[in-house]
């Protein structure tokens, strides 16, 4: 076999992408936080978080391959490389990025055959999404959540997906910021001053809560409180920069736009 033989996957995207090109049997770790695919729980080690590792379990898998994402594993980068250990962090953040992220990872691991097909499928069913959404009477305004304390807005890939799915993000100037303490909403009255259709929660870590959203001050007036559109999607499906974003993800936004398009056009 080409490429790298023992591989450590330090989050879940890359986890998901061997399993889905069905190189799995070269992954010996991964990280805690991996729920996509189920059965990685049960056939893994589990040797890292997102902002920690535990560097002495992975340096006894005898990794010679490890895969991270973004500035924010960077100190764990550096340690596994003081030990000797070739490391690769992406810091994708669009869906472009994800796509191409798929292709390169499959050519890192000499998979690169299927990780092109399989990046092509990706953007085939991404393409028959934005092909049926542009057909809908009408697009709806959509604020996407990803945290409430305090109120923090989608990233780059999650706006593209709700633009994709046929809806418009309301926040796409704070969607370009890499940084979630750059989405930070200082002012929760903007959302209401912006006047979303649809709200789209997906609080990492913890159950999204439509009432305690339309709790809050002055939110009554805002149409997606009023109609009753607060949705939640579930983070694992949308907030890992990987496949699930370009398939159960963009599938879920889709849907909730679909639906409102129906009742709304």
């Amino acid at each position: 076999m080409r490429g790298p033989q023992r591989i450590v996957c330090l989050t879940e995207e890359p986890t998901e992408t061997l399993y889905a090109l069905g190189e799995q049997d070269r992954i010996v770790g991964i990280s805690g936080f991996t729920v996509r695919p189920a059965i990685a729980r049960k056939q893994k080690p589990k040797v890292s978080a997102f902002t920690s590792a535990k560097i002495g379990e992975i340096l006894k898998l005898e990794p010679d391959f490890v895969v991270g994402f973004s500035d924010i594993q960077a100190d764990i980068a550096a340690e596994l490389i003081r030990h000797g250990v070739e490391v690769w962090i992406s810091n994708h953040r669009s869906v472009d990025g994800i796509i191409d992220y798929i292709r390169r990872l499959g050519a890192l691991v000499g998979a690169e055959e299927k990780a092109n097909a399989y990046a092509d499928d990706l953007q085939r069913g991404l393409d028959g999404i934005a092909d049926a959404a542009a057909r809908l009477p009408r697009r709806p305004k959509v604020y996407f959540e990803e945290w409430d304390e305090p109120l923090i807005s989608g990233i780059q890939w999650v706006a593209e997906l709700v633009r994709i799915a046929g809806g418009d993000d309301i926040f796409p100037e704070r969607a370009a910021e890499s940084l979630a303490k750059q989405r930070i909403l200082e002012d929760p009255s903007e959302v209401v001053r912006r006047v979303p259709d649809i709200i789209l929660g997906s609080w990492c870590g913890k159950k999204f809560r439509p009432e305690k959203v339309a709790a809050r001050p002055g939110w009554d007036a805002v149409p997606a409180v009023r109609d009753g559109e607060l949705h939640e999607i579930k983070s694992p499906m949308i907030l890992q920069p990987g496949p699930a974003a370009l398939t159960d993800g963009v599938g879920a936004i889709a849907a909730i736009v679909r639906d409102w398009a129906v009742r709304h056009g």
